[in-house]
């Protein structure tokens, strides 16, 4: 069986740290800023750690990081 393609959309999305954990950007931060204050952007800048249970899914498409 050949080995399975990594999806460049999601591994241009998501980056796996040194421990494992898969981070992803939080969403918000493109448009409408001026109704957001500069606490709530700030927070937005910093990434996430993806929900548990969309590990298996997103490390299988992103195969070549695991």
């Amino acid at each position: 069986m050949p080995k399975m393609k990594t999806n460049r959309s999601a591994a241009k999305r998501f980056k796996v740290t040194a421990t494992g954990k898969i981070m992803h950007r939080k969403s918000g931060k493109s448009h409408l800023l001026r109704k957001k204050s500069s606490k709530r952007k700030r927070a937005l800048s910093k990434s996430k750690e993806l929900f548990k249970g969309y590990y298996s899914h997103i490390a299988k498409i992103i195969a070549d990081k695991f």
